[in-house]
């Protein structure tokens, strides 16, 4: 890549900004109401803060904990300077929290994918190393019936082999109407380009239309 060609894909990438941390439905629906939103979701300790960090290139904007579960909260992030929001919502299946703590996440969730009326899109996480779980197979499936469309992110894909990342993909493409969920890595960086990609495609952040069904992106 050309001194040129580097340059520009820098200026390319989007920022992050904090918005907001929300714990109630009644913050939720007091924020962001007006602007297009995608959800980022996935079971505890798939490294979703991680991922925000990754592709804000920035270190510190999500907090990275040791302890599965410990997000309680979803944070609105504005994407710069294309304008709309990625949400990350709370983990889920972590069994060591409690049952009602638990539950009472599980609801905020359902109710922001039910009640967000600029919701774009899922960006569903799944961790590379892990099989098929039943509550990331709940979760594309509630989306997918709400006509939502669904995002596949294979994370931690650089702890994994080629052959690994396949079987993944082609384990997840039934469930994603066709399409492989891409490999990312947040220490590698390995599809982060991509991944932007597709988010400005299903927000609408004026992509090509090809770009948006996808073209070029698998």
């Amino acid at each position: 890549m050309s001194p040129q060609e580097a340059q520009h894909d820098a200026l390319a990438v989007p920022s992050l900004e904090l918005m907001a941390t929300l714990y109630t439905l009644e913050q939720l629906r007091a924020h962001a109401r007006d602007l297009p939103q995608i959800a980022l979701a996935g079971r505890s300790n798939v490294g979703k803060s991680s991922l925000v960090n990754a592709l804000a290139r920035r270190r510190k904007l999500a907090r990275v904990s040791s302890e599965p579960g410990k997000t309680r909260s979803i944070n609105l992030f504005r994407v710069v300077p294309d304008g709309f929001v990625l949400a990350d919502l709370p983990g889920y299946g972590y069994a060591r929290r409690g049952r009602e703590e638990r539950r009472n996440w599980a609801l905020l969730i359902q109710k922001y994918l039910e009640s967000t009326p600029m919701l774009r899109a899922l960006a569903l996480l799944i961790d590379c190393r892990v099989p098929m779980q039943e509550s990331d197979r709940v979760m594309a499936e509630f989306a997918r019936a709400r006509s939502l469309p669904v995002v596949g992110v294979l994370t931690k894909a650089d702890k994994c082999s080629q052959r690994e990342r396949a079987a993944q993909q082609a384990a997840w493409v039934p469930l994603l109407g066709g399409q492989e969920p891409l490999p990312v890595s947040s220490v590698t960086r390995m599809g982060m380009s991509e991944l932007w990609g597709r988010l400005r495609a299903v927000a609408g952040s004026g992509m090509p239309e090809d770009a948006r069904c996808g073209g070029g992106d698998a």
